[in-house]
């Protein structure tokens, strides 16, 4: 069998068949970050890989301030829109521009919007959910949406896909149905090969953070952790990278604690790999978590992580101690007394490294895109068919 057919299970033959237009519309956001960061690797895996049997589009609604996409494998098509009718107009012409047999679409309020601007094309949608729904009804809109999601839209998908074996579980329980739900593990990149060592001071036991200044990652409550940490350990370092409009605040908090010469917010807007290679330890924080890919990456580096339990993530990664520990939220003192755990044991918590990297290697783009290609295919109408590798 070459990667041109589809292999029919009912005739057991191989038969050349139309490839599969599948769709993914990116959110109109103005950073590439987790979600945006998905959907491109994804696109593009998919597109290398499955390309004789896939055609691959990308629709972007809006331009990136700290990532330009070009010369991908996938097409990619750049619609920015202005207001809500525009981004309607953009979605219908879009999808009504090719016969799409999927368009997948992120997050629940996104989805409905799509749905509804392409009534009467007889397209076939997928939600690919990143967050955590029941969190995200904060407004009334969400609300709204989140109610018509449950009683027009949800029946009408040909597929749900989750991040998190977690997240899918408590979206069942909240918005019941028949549709069929698939687990699409976020791709987990690798990073270049370093050419120098990595300068870190032995002496010190640093921790870091990745992701956006944001109210959901909990960097405040880091700070707070770290500073109590500090009393009673003067040889520990932070390090916050991101970016986001929550920087100031981050800045006037770690002032009013007294931890400048300790606590510092980096700033790497396209790749992690500096700050995570020159630490220790990587703290999790956060309130809530569709998954994380902060601390994928950082068991990429053999880093040792302590996360909040919170939904839905970070329990479905942090498996074995040897991967790093759970503590329960708000994080407060149990933070506290695990990142003090780690001060005194890093030497110990070093002879796993290896094992956090080969762990965190069954989510490399080239292992889970095989997962996507099933799902897309399932989702699509043809539970028959299996796409083949290339």
């Amino acid at each position: 069998m070459t990667a041109a057919t589809l292999t029919s299970e009912a005739t057991g033959a191989d038969a050349p068949v139309e490839r599969l237009k599948v769709l993914y519309v990116q959110p109109a956001t103005k950073f590439y970050a987790g979600i945006e960061r998905v959907v491109d690797e994804i696109g593009a895996e998919l597109a290398i890989r499955y390309g004789a049997t896939l055609d691959v589009d990308v629709l972007y609604l809006s331009r990136f301030k700290n990532f330009e996409i070009k010369d991908t494998p996938y097409t990619h098509i750049l619609m920015e829109t202005e207001g809500r009718w525009d981004l309607v107009r953009s979605l219908r012409k879009t999808i009504a521009a090719k016969p799409y047999d999927l368009v997948v679409t992120p997050q629940i309020e996104p989805t409905v919007i799509a749905w509804f601007a392409c009534l009467g094309l007889g397209r076939t949608f997928a939600m690919h959910l990143h967050g955590n729904p029941r969190l995200e009804q904060s407004h009334l809109k969400a609300r709204v949406l989140f109610a018509v999601m449950r009683w027009v839209v949800l029946g009408r998908l040909g597929a749900v896909f989750g991040t998190s074996p977690k997240q899918l579980e408590s979206f069942k329980q909240m918005f019941p149905s028949k549709v069929p739900h698939f687990w699409t593990p976020n791709p987990v990149r690798r990073f270049d090969e370093q050419t120098e060592p990595p300068q870190r001071d032995e002496s010190v036991v640093t921790f870091v953070k990745v992701g956006r200044f944001a109210y959901q990652k909990g960097q405040d409550i880091l700070i707070d952790a770290f500073a109590k940490l500090y009393k009673q350990r003067k040889n520990v370092r932070l390090k916050i990278v991101g970016h986001g409009a929550g920087e100031a605040d981050l800045q006037a908090q770690i002032a009013r604690l007294g931890i400048e010469d300790v606590a510092a917010i980096e700033h790497h807007p396209n790749n992690p790999q500096v700050p995570l290679s020159e630490s220790d330890v990587y703290v999790s924080a956060s309130r809530w978590e569709g998954w994380s890919l902060a601390i994928c990456e950082a068991l990429r580096f053999g880093l040792p992580v302590v996360s909040t339990d919170c939904e839905f993530g970070p329990s479905d990664i942090l498996v074995d101690e040897r991967l790093g520990r759970l503590v329960p939220l708000p994080g407060g003192d149990a933070l506290v007394k695990t990142m003090l755990y780690y001060c005194d044991n890093i030497e110990a918590e070093r002879a796993h490294a290896q094992y956090r990297k080969d762990y965190i290697d069954r989510f490399s783009s080239d292992q889970v895109v095989r997962v996507h290609a099933d799902a897309i295919a399932s989702a699509a109408g043809r539970p028959k068919a299996l796409v083949a590798s290339a």
